[in-house]
C-alpha cells in the first residue's frame, strides 16, 4: 500500500478522507495548523504534524505516493471582507505546496475545489464545462489554484484531479462536521433541534422553486471521500482532470428542515428572512463526468439517510460539551 500527505487532515472532510484511506490499508501523514481543524478530528493511525503547509517541505520526501489538500480558509462570507487572507492562505499556501511537492518528486496530487467557482449558474446541472464566474473571493481563490495545477501539470508533468463540491454532508462516525462559526445548513438546523438555537432562518421563500426555497445538491461525505480514492488512480501524468461530485439532484431549505423534524423529532421552528446576496435559486451538480473518469457512484443520496448521521454525531459532540470535567 502506500503513504499519502493530507493537508488540512484535521478538517472535517479531510479527516473523514484520511479515515477512508487508513481503511484502505494506506499510511497517512496528516499535516494541519489547527487554525480551523481539532487534533481530536485526526483518525487513529494517522502520523500527525501541527504545521503550515507553506512548510510541506520539511515532511515531504520521495516516499509519499501523493497528496491530497484540503487546507484552505472556506468561508464565503469572511472572504467578502477579509480577502487578503483568501489569496494569502489558499493561494499562496498552495503556491509553496506545489513548490515542495516539485521538489521532492511527488508527482500526484487531489485537491479539494468547489462548486464556488461556478457562481451564479447559467444552466443546470452544472458541468465542468460551465462558465466560471465565482462571486466571492473565496471561490475565485479556489478557481486562482486550479489554473495553476493546470499549468503544473502541463509544465511539469504533475498528474492532479480537482474535485468540485457541492454541499457536503452527513458523517463518519467521530467525523463530522464541527466549524466555528456553523454556516451549513443541516448542521444549523440540528442545532435548533438540540436547543443550541431557537430556530432557523429562512433566507427567502420566493425562488423560482416548487416551494420557493433554495435548492441544492447534497452529498454524504463517505461518497466524497470515496471519490478521492477513485481518484488517486484515476490521476495521469501531465492531466488535469477536473471532476463535479454531487448527486445530481436537489433538495430545497424546506424539505430539508421538514427531513429533519422527522428525523429527529423535534418541531424546528423557522423565521423567514430577506434573500442573501449572491444565492442562486438551484445549484445542482451533473456528476457524468466522475462516474465515467473515476468509476465513483455514489450510494448514500438519500436525505433522510444523510441527516440521521449528521444528527447522530451532533448529538454525540453535545454530549461530550455537556459532560463533566474530570
Amino acid at each position: 500500500m502506500s503513504r499519502y500527505l493530507v493537508t488540512g487532515g484535521a478538517g472535517y472532510v479531510g479527516g473523514v478522507v484520511t479515515a477512508h484511506l487508513l481503511a484502505a490499508g494506506h499510511g497517512v501523514t496528516v499535516l494541519d495548523d489547527l487554525s480551523t481543524g481539532f487534533r481530536e478530528g485526526v483518525p487513529a493511525g494517522a502520523e500527525f504534524i501541527e504545521g503550515s503547509i507553506r512548510d510541506a517541505g520539511k515532511w515531504l520526501d520521495p516516499s509519499y505516493a501523493g497528496v491530497l489538500h484540503f487546507a484552505a480558509s472556506s468561508q464565503v462570507g469572511e472572504s467578502v471582507v477579509n480577502p487578503e487572507k483568501y489569496w494569502r492562505n489558499n493561494v499562496g499556501g498552495t503556491t509553496e505546496l506545489l513548490t515542495a511537492m516539485r521538489d521532492a518528486g511527488v508527482r500526484t496530487l487531489v485537491f479539494s475545489s468547489t462548486a464556488a467557482v461556478y457562481g451564479e449558474p447559467e444552466t443546470t446541472p452544472i458541468t465542468e464545462d460551465a462558465r466560471t464566474a465565482p462571486t466571492s473571493p473565496y471561490g475565485a481563490s479556489k478557481l486562482a489554484v486550479d489554473h495553476m495545477i493546470t499549468g503544473e501539470c502541463a509544465a511539469h508533468g504533475l498528474a492532479a484531479v480537482s474535485l468540485r463540491y457541492f454541499n457536503v454532508a452527513g458523517a463518519h462516525g467521530e467525523q463530522g462536521e464541527r466549524h466555528d462559526p456553523e454556516s451549513h445548513l443541516i448542521p444549523l438546523v440540528l442545532q435548533v433541534a438540540l436547543g443550541r438555537r431557537e430556530a432557523i432562518h429562512v433566507f427567502g421563500e420566493d425562488y423560482p422553486t416548487p416551494d420557493g426555497t433554495c435548492v441544492r445538491d447534497y452529498i454524504h461525505v463517505d461518497d466524497l471521500a470515496e471519490a478521492h480514492l477513485l481518484a488517486l488512480d484515476a490521476a495521469t501524468g501531465g492531466e488535469h482532470l477536473i471532476c463535479n461530485l454531487g448527486n445530481g439532484n436537489g433538495f430545497s431549505v424546506r424539505e430539508v428542515i421538514e427531513t429533519a423534524r422527522s428525523v429527529t423529532g423535534h418541531p424546528i421552528p423557522e423565521v423567514a428572512a430577506e434573500r442573501r446576496g449572491g444565492d442562486p435559486a438551484v445549484l445542482v451538480a451533473s456528476a457524468e463526468r466522475a462516474r465515467a473518469r473515476l468509476g465513483w457512484n455514489p450510494s448514500r443520496a438519500d436525505l433522510a439517510g444523510i441527516i440521521a448521521d449528521a444528527w447522530e454525531f451532533a448529538r454525540r459532540e453535545q454530549q461530550r460539551k455537556d459532560a463533566p470535567t474530570p
